[in-house]
């Protein structure tokens, strides 16, 4: 169903191998604020290992004895890895709790503290990835292309997970949009996500195909660094384009929904015939209430390095909240995740 992606830097010549053992993927989640010490809200700072975000919140609620949907995290987690996350529990009072009882397997309890607020999802500023590559057998291309990848960024493409394995999500959106009732809401928004990433990727894409991926052009929409602001250029001057090349300012392209594309001229051409190339999709997220918003088409990374040791390579890096560091990966080099292989 899905279209294959271009890459920016051409498909890349080495191979390896990802997530050989649970710690070479490794994820830590940065809240943009301490919890304060008091309020209705624990917070529990979890280290989890093979362990499911869903399965670790079910059982937080039966520890607590609680209601499943009074337990919240800010993102889903990797199974396959060693990952640091925050959970947030609805427990009114002042009663303080250590957790030292808690015992699921793969999950150790590094704090636990009170908040004023709900823990939401997307509410991180990132995170932060260390990441082992095994079996390389081209560590100079790997080296090179990080060199390229660290300076001017990647595609911001959502990552295989956002689609499920073999795509399936996307095939579970098209049933939904064909009428066939899923009541469960968390899915229902999955389904729902995977239809609408599936079309920004391929507007991505295509923007590539066409050389069009750092090319200003009067109608594009551009986002203001570290914020979701956004604004349409009604020219290009040397101001605009420095503030691109500063990192000031990102390209965006369509997240769909219902309403108004807010691109104009050969950027909404563009948007509009990807679109059209996925009509069922855009119809059923229309119907569903989602509505058009922006997402910017270049991933940054920060705080990046890269070690090199005979054939393994390991990388660490900053990622905003919501990218995906396999989209990093994607252009560093070809690799195989072993957890498919059901080496895990």
């Amino acid at each position: 169903m899905s279209k294959p992606l271009s890459y920016l830097y051409t498909e890349p010549k080495s191979t390896g191998q990802l997530r050989s053992e649970m710690s070479d993927f490794k994820v830590f989640e940065r809240l943009p604020f301490e919890p304060c010490g008091e309020g209705e809200h624990l917070f529990i700072h979890i280290r989890k290992t093979g362990a499911n975000t869903l399965v670790v919140a079910r059982e937080l609620a039966k520890y607590f004895k609680v209601k499943e949907g009074l337990v919240s995290y800010a993102g889903m987690k990797d199974r396959f890895a060693v990952t640091e996350q925050w959970f947030g529990v609805h427990l009114p009072g002042k009663a303080i709790y250590d957790l030292s009882d808690f015992t699921v397997e793969g999950v150790e309890v590094l704090s636990v503290k009170r908040h004023n607020k709900k823990l939401r999802i997307g509410a991180l500023s990132g995170n932060s990835f260390e990441l082992v590559l095994r079996n390389v057998n081209n560590t100079d291309d790997v080296l090179r292309r990080w060199a390229a990848v660290s300076q001017f960024g990647v595609p911001n493409y959502f990552g295989e997970q956002r689609f499920g394995i073999n795509g399936g999500n996307l095939v579970r959106a098209m049933e939904l949009f064909q009428g066939k009732k899923v009541k469960d809401k968390k899915k229902r928004g999955m389904y729902l996500s995977a239809a609408r990433s599936e079309i920004f990727n391929q507007i991505i894409s295509k923007r590539i195909d066409q050389n069009q991926f750092e090319s200003l052009k009067v109608g594009d929409v551009f986002m203001l660094s570290g914020t979701q602001s956004v604004f349409l250029a009604d020219e290009i001057d040397e101001k605009i384009s420095q503030r691109f090349q500063e990192k000031d300012i990102d390209l965006t392209a369509s997240l769909w929904g219902t309403g108004e594309l807010m691109s104009q001229g050969e950027s909404q051409t563009l948007e509009q015939a990807i679109a059209d190339d996925h009509a069922e999709f855009c119809e059923g997220l229309a119907k569903f209430g989602l509505k058009q918003e922006r997402r910017r088409i270049r991933l940054s990374l920060t705080e990046g390095k890269i070690k090199s040791e005979n054939d393994t390579i390991t990388l660490s890096f900053f990622l905003p909240s919501g990218c995906y560091a396999t989209t990093i990966l994607r252009e560093l080099i070809s690799y195989q995740d072993m957890t498919e292989r059901g080496v895990n």
